[in-house]
């Protein structure tokens, strides 16, 4: 290949960001091999002053910062409505919905590939939303910090818990809540990097009673998603059912019901409420 023939190097998101950090700093390099990538595609170049190196962003790494917030904002767009159809058809079912809950999980690692929630001391323990043939030690829940003094043992792990939409029935009995966890995916690279998390789904599964993923039509289906968890299929007509979730039985704990209170549910259109009304 001749020197000034453009090198076949594909973007990726690791590229962009050091562009963009580059962009946002005085340009000092790291001298690492992501730079030779982006200084043979033209993107950086080398400017020597006062006896030092630093690095520019050119006008083409602009351009590919710039193509890379587009596609960015893209899929944004394209995930915030898909949660928000899941969320008016949860609503529509007489269901109250959460789209922005933050809670903090404790998971214990069985194996690289494989995690499960930790259940609470005390007894609430017992009725945590755990397998019941796993025996694990008891653990701190859910909460934004671990109790003072508290340690966790070497095989845990804490996680954030963000799920897409979290769901429990409008109902005054408390085994009729059936709390649900819906995670959203419109891009295969993103149901990918999830799937390879499995304390992820360990907080998902350990605060729900059923654990969902929602797909759009086209990057993904039942093969890829594990087991313990049902798959839902976006497609132009609806939200077809790819495979079911195993039911769980268990009790919401007190730790997510006061992550709950704190939290403000998903406002119901009026249609939505006429709807329920009659």
């Amino acid at each position: 290949m001749d020197a000034s023939t453009p090198p076949d190097i594909a973007l990726t998101r690791f590229h962009l960001r050091r562009l963009h950090a580059l962009w946002r700093s005085a340009g000092w390099p790291c001298q690492d091999l992501l730079e030779v990538e982006l200084l043979a595609l033209g993107l950086l170049e080398r400017l020597a002053e006062d006896g030092r190196e630093r690095l520019r962003v050119t006008d083409a790494g602009v351009a590919a910062l710039a193509a890379g917030r587009q596609r960015n904002r893209h899929a944004f767009d394209a995930h915030e409505a898909l949660v928000q159809r899941v969320a008016r058809h949860l609503q529509r079912s007489g269901r109250i919905v959460y789209t922005e809950l933050k809670l903090r999980a404790q998971v214990a690692m069985v194996s690289p590939t494989q995690a499960v929630a930790v259940a609470p001391s005390g007894p609430e323990g017992a009725a945590a939303l755990l397998p019941s043939t796993e025996a694990l030690p008891p653990g701190l829940g859910f909460g934004d910090e671990p109790p003072e003094g508290a340690a966790a043992p070497g095989r845990q792990r804490w996680v954030q818990a963000r799920p897409d939409v979290f769901s429990i029935r409008y109902t005054s009995v408390e085994a009729y809540l059936q709390p649900l966890v819906h995670e959203i995916k419109v891009r295969r690279g993103d149901l990918l990097s999830d799937l390879r998390k499995p304390e992820k789904r360990a907080a998902y599964l350990g605060m729900a009673s059923e654990c969902w993923y929602v797909l759009a039509e086209g990057i993904g289906g039942p093969e890829d998603v594990p087991a313990e968890c049902g798959v839902l299929i976006a497609t132009a007509a609806g939200l077809e059912c790819a495979r079911p979730a195993p039911p769980r039985a268990g009790r919401m704990r007190f730790d997510l019901w006061m992550a709950l209170a704190r939290a403000t549910p998903l406002a119901a259109d009026e249609d939505d409420a006429q709807g329920l009304l009659g």
